[in-house]
């Protein structure tokens, strides 16, 4: 698929088509397909891609590679500020509306708590699992 315009670094703005186990096919403009891999839907950890997208979801995506030999066009969503729109019925019923819903995005800061707080554990873990061999090496 050579020159199919797709730059790379560039964002765009397409619909999911496709839902994967190892992530989504995104159709870019011109009807050019690429795939967000699971990994790169959100900063984040993603257990199933359907729990995040759907498809039809419009999605804004920047290109990280583009083989045009192969066609092959990889996208990320992260760090893309997503542009995601929720309909609201209006208070008289007669109607309604659609309000900006942004997705939840880990910050720097959480994923430093997380990464704090597991060590943590997992020191605490290590001590437990030592005391434990020592009970059983005595007996």
């Amino acid at each position: 698929m050579a020159g199919n315009a797709i730059v790379v670094g560039n964002i765009y703005t397409g619909s999911v088509l496709k839902i994967k186990p190892f992530g989504a096919i995104i159709s870019l403009p011109g009807g050019v397909p690429g795939l967000v891999h699971i990994s790169q839907i959100t900063n984040g950890y993603v257990q199933n891609v359907a729990d995040v997208l759907n498809i039809g979801d419009e999605v804004d995506v920047r290109v990280v590679s583009n083989d045009e030999a192969t066609g092959k066009i990889s996208l990320s969503m992260k760090d893309v500020p997503q542009t995601a729109w929720a309909y609201e019925d209006d208070e008289d019923g007669e109607g309604g509306h659609y309000r900006y819903d942004p997705p939840p995005v880990i910050t720097a800061a959480q994923a430093a708590s997380f990464e704090e707080k597991f060590k943590s554990w997992q020191k605490i873990s290590n001590e437990r699992i030592a005391g434990i061999n020592r009970r059983n090496k005595r007996r």
